[in-house]
């Protein structure tokens, strides 16, 4: 959907409805804490907690069933370099061939979700395959960083977490396809280049840079000079953007959404509540890991902010 429509097509919907549930979970957490005794509000806990945050939780032992290692957060992103990798390449032999060779069911589907019917005209975006490219790109290093660069503990997350995260980067991958279908691109794929494409390519590199750094200064808590792990244990990060903010990972992935909306020209206002779900849930996932810190280390620096540096 493009600002200048007033209804909302089933895709936005989708991400508003997320983007309030997130508010309403990272609302009740601040305030319905005196009831952490009732087992509706553990329940709650357990369904937004993970990894460190979820490790300390006092729950009933039922509810590890339904726990599934941590560690599997790189499913996420295999699943999103073959999803968005597939997409990227339909995109690409759209671009080239001028047929977007589909299988029905994919094309119905956009249909639905955009409420705009497929039609022969369409014109290659050069933000489209920006994003696409970006998205693939930042998927790509993020499963090279869980592999090769994160130490993982034995954190656990929910089953439905888990669901939900191999769910989220299938939409996120129809997400830029349903943007395409509301965009309004015209003449050659390189004509279109303008400065909103170089600023988020710009915010989106700067980004996935500060991201990285993030993940590698948590590694380096567990590991040795040498490289090699020494201990699983939770320590205080220092250094980077830890110094005036608890979770710079998270606030770095909130930038490189926006990037990606910036690269879209700013105009998709399915993008931007994408972006507003991002906003909601890394401010949840950053709260949570910020509680903890104050809780378990007493001489944790009281002038850091949870997610955004100065502000949350």
């Amino acid at each position: 959907m493009l600002w200048g429509s007033v209804a909302l097509s089933l895709i936005d919907i989708l991400w508003l409805s997320l983007a309030l549930s997130f508010l309403a979970a990272f609302r009740a957490h601040k305030t319905l804490e005196r009831y952490e005794t009732c087992r509706l509000y553990m329940l709650f806990q357990d369904l937004v907690r993970y990894g460190k945050t979820k490790r300390y939780m006092k729950r009933d032992d039922w509810l590890c069933v339904f726990d599934v290692p941590k560690r599997w957060f790189w499913h996420f992103y295999a699943a999103s370099v073959c999803w968005n990798g597939l997409l990227l390449g339909f995109y690409l032999n759209f671009i080239f061939q001028h047929q977007f060779h589909l299988h029905p069911w994919l094309t119905k589907l956009l249909d639905i979700l955009t409420g705009e019917p497929t039609t022969a005209s369409q014109v290659p975006q050069l933000s489209t395959l920006l994003v696409q490219l970006l998205l693939w790109v930042h998927s790509l290093r993020r499963l090279l960083e869980c592999l090769f660069v994160s130490v993982f503990s034995d954190g656990a997350m929910h089953l439905v977490q888990y669901m939900f995260g191999l769910g989220y980067y299938i939409v996120l991958g129809l997400t830029v396809l349903c943007s395409d279908r509301l965009g309004k691109g015209s003449g050659t794929l390189f004509s279109q280049l303008d400065w909103f494409h170089v600023t988020g390519f710009a915010l989106f590199i700067g980004a996935s840079l500060l991201q990285h750094q993030s993940m590698v200064l948590l590694a380096k808590l567990r590991t040795g000079k040498s490289g090699t792990v020494e201990t699983l244990a939770h320590r205080v990060p220092m250094g980077g953007w830890f110094e005036v903010v608890s979770c710079p990972h998270y606030f770095a992935e909130l930038l490189i959404y926006v990037s990606l909306s910036l690269v879209f020209g700013g105009l998709s206002l399915t993008w931007w509540l994408l972006v507003l779900y991002v906003l909601f849930n890394q401010a949840l996932a950053a709260q949570l890991c910020h509680d903890l810190y104050i809780s378990k280390y007493e001489s944790y620096p009281k002038h850091r902010k949870a997610f955004i540096p100065y502000v949350l």
